[in-house]
């Protein structure tokens, strides 16, 4: 049986493994000739990274996931720590991301190599990240985790569900968020002129 909180766990991997690939692509094509709504798209997608996964999602597993998983599973303590750690370290690297784009946007191409080369290794950080908690932890948690344990994380979960995630629910400014990503970035990224 998959629980809620699984469910939504993997969604909003989803959710973000999606964002963070459609950036890449946003920097394979670069600015091209509409440098407004290029930089427009990848401050959107940023804001998105900074708003629902730093600041809602890893407190969620952080607080109520982890804990139990290393009390049950001893050998996922090692593996929890390095994740607690890239959570901790985690909203500081957005608002990094944050400046580099906001100092290539203002200041020119001199700071072009500085945010992409951050962007890249922050993806490739947290996608690595994200298969850490699919391939260690969350296998440990459905082995080890009570019906009770899964209970209360499905109600904690459920409690803020990322928007990218939701089926059938939506959040009025999280809608304009998206639809401003979907609308401006290029094809394939999104609907956007090429």
């Amino acid at each position: 049986m998959v629980h809620d909180s699984m469910r939504l766990i993997l969604d909003e991997h989803s959710g973000l493994s999606a964002m963070l690939r459609s950036l890449s692509m946003m920097l394979d094509r670069g600015p091209q000739d509409d440098r407004d709504r290029f930089f427009d798209v990848l401050r959107a997608m940023l804001f998105y990274v900074d708003e629902f996964p730093e600041r809602q999602h890893h407190p969620k597993e952080s607080t109520l996931l982890f804990p139990r998983v290393a009390e049950l599973a001893p050998q996922t303590q090692e593996t929890i720590r390095q994740l607690d750690q890239d959570h901790a370290k985690g909203e500081a690297s957005v608002r990094e991301l944050q400046h580099l784009l906001l100092a290539w946007e203002l200041l020119g191409e001199s700071r072009r190599t500085a945010f992409e080369q951050a962007a890249r290794a922050y993806c490739r950080f947290y996608l690595e990240h994200m298969r850490l908690e699919e391939t260690i932890i969350l296998p440990a948690a459905q082995k080890v985790l009570t019906e009770r344990d899964w209970q209360f994380l499905d109600v904690a979960f459920a409690a803020n569900i990322d928007p990218l995630a939701r089926q059938n629910l939506h959040d009025p400014d999280f809608d304009l968020l998206f639809s401003r990503i979907v609308m401006q970035a290029p094809t394939p990224i999104g609907l956007g002129e090429s």
